[in-house]
């Protein structure tokens, strides 16, 4: 296993800045994910780890040992990439064992290794079977055991999934944690898939721009969003905007004509203005009483509907209905929302950094 530090760390591409001072610690053992949209750097910072990209500034330190001018031949680390990158001639027992081949590991031992790893990802009843001959599904299983079966301190994988279909991902993301698990192995995998993030990880960076925004557990990524970026990148968010009033030392919002809500416990602000308030879809429900709101569409997913709503406000709220009808509204109907104040997160107006108390649940 192994710890990995990276130090004000930094990347330029032709004098365009794409890792910007960045600091991050990685546990021994870990499934840490780098999460972002497409262009924020995540595949750039995971490639400086392997050693394929050049370091403007900064470090990259293995187990306290600084390493970054050993070449990525010499960083023992495990690869899976987005194209599979099997050689088509060989067969999957072959191709898993080819870094085998080139540590020259005894025969014997390599084919045991070979089988053993094949056998963690599956695969082992398709030991002779060529690439061609598999589904994305399978190649990428392949892909896996290869990059297990040298026993690697440290494991990359840059969005192994994403050329999956919906069933196969979810699949694979269940195998690719199992054996890490069961391979002890510290492990950096990128992706832009907020489900199959939370789904895997121990901890995750959400990156933007260059810049890391947040680090923290899924529970805590989802449930205390750093900033308004993370909230609407997390999940699905309704981002309503309010004003925080403070009145005879309490602070209270007025999320929606009906419901004001005192705020004074969770949210950490000298003074009164305008804020943003983060609403889950899972925070919001139908009753008999509470926000009124015009029904603007219904969406039946088969396990619930998702049901959209315009405030008198003029805000569209977004929440799930778990009734087995296929459909409870119209637009145009009139619903009445209740609103499960434990599960909002405010955010500066201005800056949308979170201003939630450090305490707050």
């Amino acid at each position: 296993m192994t710890k990995i530090a990276l130090q004000a760390l930094r990347k330029e591409y032709a004098g365009q800045l794409a890792i910007s001072d960045l600091n991050l610690e990685i546990g021994d053992g870990e499934f840490f994910t780098l999460l972002g949209p497409s262009g924020c750097g995540k595949t750039t910072l995971l490639r400086m780890i392997a050693g394929f990209n050049s370091i403007e500034g900064g470090t990259i330190s293995f187990d306290g040992e600084v390493i970054n001018d050993r070449p990525a031949s010499e960083r023992n680390i495990g690869m899976v990439f987005q194209n599979y990158a099997l050689f088509p001639q060989m067969t999957a027992a072959k191709n898993v064992g080819f870094g085998l081949q080139t540590r020259r590991i005894a025969r014997s031992e390599a084919e045991r290794r070979v089988e053993q790893a094949l056998a963690s990802v599956h695969m082992a009843h398709l030991h002779d079977r060529l690439p061609g001959q598999m589904s994305g599904g399978q190649q990428q299983r392949v892909a896996l055991a290869r990059a297990l079966v040298i026993k690697p301190a440290l494991l990359l994988m840059d969005e192994p999934l994403s050329n999956l279909d919906a069933k196969l991902r979810v699949e694979m993301r269940d195998t690719i944690r199992q054996a890490q698990r069961d391979a002890g192995i510290t492990t950096v995998y990128v992706t832009h898939d907020q489900e199959e993030a939370m789904a895997v990880s121990d901890r995750i960076a959400v990156m933007n721009l260059g810049v890391v925004q947040q680090v923290g557990t899924p529970a805590e990524i989802y449930r205390r969003p750093a900033n308004r970026f993370v909230a609407e990148f997390i999940g699905k968010t309704n981002l309503l905007e309010c004003d925080l009033i403070r009145h005879e030392g309490k602070l209270r919002i007025e999320l929606g004509k009906g419901q004001v809500i005192d705020v004074t416990d969770i949210v950490d602000a000298s003074g009164s203005g305008r804020v943003q308030v983060s609403v889950r879809p899972e925070a919001v429900k139908a009753a008999s009483t509470g926000l009124a709101a015009e029904v603007v569409d219904e969406t039946f997913l088969g396990s619930h509907s998702q049901v959209r709503a315009r405030l008198q406000t003029g805000d569209i709220v977004e929440f799930l209905e778990f009734s087995r009808r296929p459909a409870l509204w119209t637009r145009g109907d009139t619903v009445f929302l209740d609103v499960d104040t434990d599960l909002l997160t405010f955010f500066d107006h201005a800056s949308g950094v979170s201003i939630m108390r450090g305490d707050a649940v």
